[in-house]
């Protein structure tokens, strides 16, 4: 049951990044280039590391190959979805494919068990959609519903009593 509840949270993860970048797929290149004090940095800039960090966790996790760097020019947003998709799907079918327990190296050099990496993909997804949401807020640009409620509500989780 606890992987069934990981396996919606990751679901929810990877719609919401693709919720996002279909949004963000509308922006200029000047409106990509928005940003907020408080917030990673540009909306741009923000999605290249948020779909970056996904391919590092998977890495440290099940030996994912990264395909993207922070430090390579914006790849786009249409090239983010695509990183976003596979990352998205990868982060699922990891479930069960290792153990939560072996550690893992950070970046930093700290070592890490594997489920540490596995709930900070979930909470830097958040993190940074919420950076990018404020931003396109701030600059009267609507994002739509993209809560949990409205994940479950594209994918039947509502039970009617």
């Amino acid at each position: 049951m606890g992987d069934d509840v990981l396996l919606e949270a990751l679901r929810y993860n990877r719609w919401a990044n693709l919720h996002l970048l279909n949004v963000c797929a509308a922006l200029t290149d000047q409106q990509l280039n928005l940003s907020s004090p408080g917030t990673y940095g540009s909306i741009a800039a923000t999605f290249h590391h948020l779909v970056a960090a996904e391919e590092r966790y998977l890495k440290r996790l099940v030996g994912f190959e990264p395909r993207i760097s922070e430090g390579d020019a914006f790849p786009g947003i249409a090239a983010l979805k695509e990183h976003a998709e596979r990352t998205g799907a990868a982060l699922i079918d990891a479930v069960g494919n290792f153990d939560p327990n072996d550690t893992a190296t950070t970046r930093e050099g700290w070592k890490v068990k594997k489920w540490v990496m596995m709930v900070q993909a979930i909470h830097h997804g958040n993190d940074h959609r919420t950076h990018i949401c404020t931003i396109l807020g701030q600059n009267d640009i609507g994002y739509g519903d993209m809560d949990v409620w409205a994940f479950a509500d594209t994918e039947d989780g509502y039970v009617k009593c």
